[in-house]
């Protein structure tokens, strides 16, 4: 053992690699230390800890004191980065990495669900097969939300990153053997993946068997479905894999393993259409609801050889552990309490989706599918502009731990602005561009040119709940990065379900499907308005006007841009050469109309470029 430092934590090495002294009063900062000081590794980019105080108990924690010099080589807080100054905080050369490989993979699934999209509407066009076929889809998209995403991610990532540290702190002394048997990791796997799979299998086995009243709550109106209901039956076995592919994705996440977990929407979509090219000319659209069957098991398999080598599967129950220890590893109902706003915030917003299902249900045949075609396109700037807000959540999360809410106002802000400028760009391409952007990607096969019509016509009502979208996306973040759970978002997003709900039943029956598209983007901008209020009172104290009439100033931009595009995309008759000259109209006219207002976005954006070019520069 190594001299101690003064202000850095005591160091152990074991086989020739470093591992941090996992000391009693050693207070994590957030799950991220926790996984970085059972790793043998600094805790950059989260604050290091502070040393105990002279004096101080054993087991106490001592009064804040002054913050330690940052280990060498790691990228913590450089110059200009304290809380008395703007700058935002670096993030790191590891999470920079985890960021690029995520975003990487991410983009890469996003690519084959549009590839997906595109089989389906080659194969089945838009009609009664389509639609069976998506009421079915509408079982893995809730469980992608629940599973996935947002409750399983939130829960079980903490659960493994506090397991991982107490396996630092009570490896000392103990025999491989009795650290086997009492691993807090493997007790938690043991204590947790069995029930969660016990559960989930006898939730998908209630879904086979009642997928008539599934079929018959979600569509009611649906004159044949018979094929809706075989198809929910395969698409409900998604509840266990998808289940378990989450369980996986929070461990290796925990375990700083990022590669598997990205990967895991690339193998999904490569299974649905491998699937649905090999035996559409037999199942028919079924096979497509076999696909998503198939894509959900790849998920799985995927992630299995890390999970296996990484994690592991929890040792038969040993007699040198505790009960009392095994009880600790166990989830406790606190943390379902810290995760069920989550939970209800994020079945609130796919119930939009379960919203205009069942409106559109009694709509002339195809109308579920223009609006599935649409949404999928529409949202792509919106899916694009939220990836800046991803890559810098940890950096607000630490922030807000750390108690340094004016870097965290700061950093909101700034990601705002950076994410409305770039959905705001691609509404005005989608909105101008619509029918050529459809005519390209869909109108072969049985998609015929008179789907191409009405897909493109929904897409632009879409297009004007882009920017709500994008806003809810970003402002819900720094709700959850607190430590306490706040019921805020779920009531916000609760409240623009209610505007959905009334505004589409009263549209759909004088606008159709462009009365629910309007619905949708009324009661996503409601829920904007009303995180946008209420951040600066609950969470961060942003300064909500400024932000708003920035905001204004874009959306001033993206409607000019829009009009160029929607006079000039039909002036060229090849639509694939007006999409892509699109693609360089519509950003130049934006630039220009955003610097005749005087939009400071867009006249600081070359600067805010500069300047996080040389940040990546400093962490690499």
């Amino acid at each position: 053992m190594g001299p101690a430092v003064p202000g850095r934590p005591a160091r152990r090495f074991r086989c020739g690699r470093p591992v941090t002294d996992t000391t009693p009063w050693r207070r994590p900062a957030a799950a991220a230390t926790d996984v970085a000081a059972a790793a043998g590794r600094p805790p950059y980019p989260l604050r290091t800890p502070h040393p105990p105080k002279p004096g101080a108990a054993h087991g106490q924690v001592p009064a804040p004191g002054p913050r330690p010099p940052a280990p060498p080589g790691s990228a913590g807080p450089g110059p200009g980065s304290g809380p008395d100054r703007g700058a935002p905080a670096p993030l790191g050369r590891f999470l920079a990495k985890a960021a690029a490989v995520t975003a990487g993979l991410t983009a890469a699934g996003s690519v084959l669900g549009l590839a997906r999209d595109q089989t389906i509407a080659h194969l089945f066009g838009a009609g009664h097969a389509s639609d069976a076929f998506l009421i079915s889809w509408t079982v893995p998209e809730m469980a992608s939300t629940l599973l996935i995403e947002d409750a399983m991610a939130l829960l079980m990532v903490p659960a493994f990153s506090h397991a991982l540290a107490r396996r630092a702190a009570t490896r000392a002394g103990l025999s491989r053997m009795e650290a086997r048997a009492q691993d807090p990791v493997r007790l938690l796997v043991r204590a947790t993946l069995p029930r969660l799979a016990l559960f989930l299998a006898a939730v998908a086995s209630l879904l086979v068997v009642a997928a008539p009243l599934v079929v018959a709550v979600l569509a009611p109106g649906l004159p044949d479905p018979g094929l809706a209901v075989e198809c929910t039956r395969l698409t409900a076995l998604t509840v266990l894999s998808f289940g378990l592919a989450g369980y996986f994705s929070a461990a290796l996440r925990a375990h700083r393993s990022f590669v598997p977990p990205a990967a895991i929407y690339v193998s999904y979509n490569v299974g649905i259409i491998g699937t649905m090219i090999a035996l559409h000319t037999v199942w028919g659209v079924r096979a497509a609801a076999a696909g998503v069957a198939a894509g959900g098991l790849l998920m799985v398999l995927v992630q299995l050889p890390a999970f296996v080598r990484n994690v592991g599967f929890g040792q038969p129950r040993a007699k040198g552990a505790p009960r009392s220890q095994r009880d600790r590893d166990r989830p406790t109902l606190i943390a379902v309490g810290v995760i069920a706003p989550v939970i209800c915030f994020a079945v609130f917003r796919q119930s939009q989706v379960l919203v205009e299902r069942f409106l559109a249900a009694s709509l002339p045949s195809g109308a579920i599918s223009h609006l599935n075609y649409a949404q999928k396109v529409a949202q792509m700037p919106m899916v694009l502009s939220l990836m800046i807000c991803t890559v810098t959540f940890p950096v607000v999360a630490q922030a807000m731990a750390g108690g340094e809410r004016e870097k965290a106002r700061r950093r909101v802000e700034q990601d705002l602005a950076l994410a409305c400028l770039a959905v705001l760009i691609g509404t005005a391409l989608v909105i101008g561009y619509a029918p050529q952007i459809i005519e390209v990607l869909f109108e072969r096969g049985a998609f015929t040119p008179e789907d191409t019509r009405a897909t493109a016509a929904v897409m632009r009502v879409y297009g004007l709940g882009l920017l709500g979208h994008c806003l809810v996306g970003a402002l819900s973040r720094p709700f959850f990065a607190t430590t306490r759970p706040t019921w805020f978002p779920a009531l916000a997003m609760g409240a623009g379900l209610l505007v959905n709900i009334a505004g589409g039943a009263t549209a759909v029956r004088w606008w159709g499907v462009y009365g629910l598209a309007a619905a949708n983007a009324a009661g996503i901008s409601t829920t904007a308005v009303l995180l946008l209020l209420g951040i600066g009172r609950r969470i961060i104290a942003i300064q909500a006007r400024r932000v708003a009439l920035s905001i204004c100033r874009l959306a001033v931009a993206s409607f000019a841009a829009c009009g160029t595009g929607w006079i000039a995309g039909p002036m060229i008759p090849d639509p694939l050469l007006s999409a892509a000259l699109g693609c360089l109209l519509v950003p130049t006219m934006f630039a220009a109309a955003s610097m005749a207002i005087r939009a400071l976005e867009i006249t600081t954006l070359s600067a805010q470029i500069a300047h996080s070019t040389q940040r990546f520069r400093n962490v690499r």
